[in-house]
């Protein structure tokens, strides 16, 4: 483990609670000491579900540890059955709990309780998040599933002539990032193919749901680092297929529809000649030809990352000058993806990496997590969220899929807005002089990025200069690199000449200059060596 301030994932059992949040009947019973309860907050406050995760906590406290802590968990898993009624019930450690080695499963089973219950293994301290997930889901359908498979020798049969196909929806959990909307659109465009959605899980699915798995012709995954294990369990038991294509962007949502039109034996014609999204011609249109060639950096979950590296490369004409996933996990698929767009993949849960590899790329726009978010407003480049982890702002009242045609419209107007911004902000950069549109005014849509006002950095030049001065009076502007000092200061007049340029590329025009004043020795920076580095980076 490592101690850090943010982090991309929480430990597994937050990833179980995601699972037994998402669906209804289920209990999931967790030892864990009074601090764990914190995980409640990300879903009622970021989440804002309008009811507390079904989680019963045994919030043992350091003077238990001298006593019976496992009563204390069976008391707490009576009780819990009790007063909850669930149709079945998960049981599991916190990293904490972990260390006592208390057996919760064993525990339960000792109390032969009349529902299923599902024991946990997840190890906190070599797992994360959404690994919890998947393996929550797993157990969950292989222990309420598991007693309709066929005894070897059996087969399945196939479905009557006069029943259409039908399948399940799998990956979508609580605390996910716009899962709700998509399976909304994802449902709205299997039922136009003539599809029917037997169970949609763990989303609003029961256990009596996930018992019924089995019955559907094949599966849909919507989200991989959730339900791939479970899809792939299905298919060896019930000989149920399963989509590899996820539906982010209009090209990925017509190559879904023509997969999913394979599985289900129906011709994807009609709904392909019905398939209607603005993104693409808005992406054609006169007014995006601005936009082509525009550098993007993009991390996130492996799922989103690589499908919106589809998207910004393919649909929207961006440069694709880096792609990341903190899902190791799925480090191959990442790194298959990175050779397509030609950059270097970067796998790794440490965002000061994260921050040093954006800050190298110089990208015009990130495309990332809440992290990435904080990291451009640092660095004053435009961001849009695409992937867990988010903050609130992210689970929007209004309906904002990610995926689907609409979802295509959704990704258009998030990812392009900041940058079409950029030329409001160049205008208005034109009339700075008017006390409106003062050149101390941070671009709008980066929401409260810092920028030094003008008399404090020409008090801090002249400052500069002066000791500059009393140091050597009658020295150049430029000394030998041996001598160079780590960072150069501006000059009044150079300042003033860098905010001629257009603020979307003046952090870039900034950067490059002064490190072509550190390395040719320039411990002022002047007109010249402004366009002196202009000219050195444009070979």
């Amino acid at each position: 483990m490592q101690l850090t301030l943010w982090t991309y994932e929480g430990p597994p059992h937050v990833g179980a609670m995601r699972v037994a949040t998402a669906m209804k009947d289920v209990h999931y019973v967790l030892h864990a000491p009074q601090g764990d309860t914190y995980a409640d907050l990300l879903f009622t406050m970021i989440e804002r579900l309008p009811r507390r995760p079904p989680v019963t906590y045994t919030t043992f406290q350091a003077r238990d540890l001298g006593g019976d802590t496992a009563e204390l968990f069976k008391t707490a898993a009576r009780d819990a059955y009790e007063r909850f009624q669930p149709k079945a019930m998960m049981v599991g450690a916190s990293c904490t709990a972990e260390l006592i080695q208390d057996d919760p499963g064993g525990l339960a089973r000792a109390l032969n309780l009349p529902i299923p219950v599902v024991a946990l293994e997840l190890p906190s301290y070599q797992r994360k998040e959404n690994w919890g997930a998947s393996e929550t889901f797993y157990q969950m359908v292989r222990a309420l599933a598991g007693p309709y498979v066929l005894p070897p020798g059996k087969t399945h049969t196939h479905r009557p002539a006069n029943r259409p196909p039908c399948c399940n929806i799998l990956g979508p959990t609580a605390l996910g990032f716009r899962h709700r909307d998509d399976v909304h659109e994802i449902y709205g465009l299997l039922t136009q193919l003539g599809i029917d959605v037997h169970v949609i899980a763990p989303l609003e699915a029961s256990p009596d749901d996930l018992m019924r798995l089995g019955e559907a012709d094949f599966n849909v995954v919507l989200y991989p680092e959730i339900a791939n294990l479970t899809a792939q369990w299905l298919q060896r038991n019930f000989d149920q297929p399963f989509t590899k294509t996820i539906p982010i962007g209009a090209g990925a949502t017509r190559d879904f529809i023509a997969e999913v039109a394979e599985l289900a034996g129906i011709d994807p014609a009609q709904a392909l000649a019905d398939a209607t999204s603005r993104s693409p011609w808005y992406a054609r249109s006169v007014d995006s030809t601005y936009l082509t060639g525009k550098r993007v950096f993009i991390f996130g979950d492996a799922t989103h990352a690589i499908a919106a590296a589809r998207v910004a490369s393919t649909e929207l004409g961006f440069t694709v000058v880096g792609l990341g996933t903190y899902s190791r996990e799925f480090a191959r698929d990442l790194r298959e993806a990175a050779l397509l767009y030609g950059v270097v993949p970067l796998i790794s849960d440490d965002y000061l990496e994260i921050e040093a590899a954006i800050a190298d790329a110089q990208p015009e726009l990130v495309l990332g997590t809440q992290m990435e978010r904080h990291i451009a407003k640092r660095l004053g480049i435009p961001c849009a969220v695409i992937s867990a982890p988010v903050h609130v702002q992210d689970y929007p009242a209004r309906y904002s899929p990610q995926m689907g045609f609409e979802g295509a419209n959704v990704l258009f107007d998030t990812w392009v807005h900041p940058l079409m911004m950029g030329l409001e902000e160049h205008l208005i950069g034109m009339f700075r002089g008017d006390s409106e549109f003062h050149a101390d005014a941070a671009p709008s849509h980066l929401g409260g990025a810092v920028t030094p006002r003008v008399a404090e950095v020409e008090a801090g030049i002249t400052a500069v200069q002066t000791v500059l001065g009393r140091l050597a009076p009658e020295a150049s502007h430029e000394v030998p690199a041996s001598h160079a000092v780590t960072a150069a200061a501006w000059a009044t007049e150079a300042e003033k000449e860098l905010h001629k340029i257009p603020f979307f590329v003046r952090g870039k025009a900034r950067r490059n200059t002064e490190r072509y004043a550190i390395d040719h020795g320039v411990r002022l920076i002047t007109i010249e060596t402004l366009y002196d580095a202009k000219a050195h980076f444009s070979h």
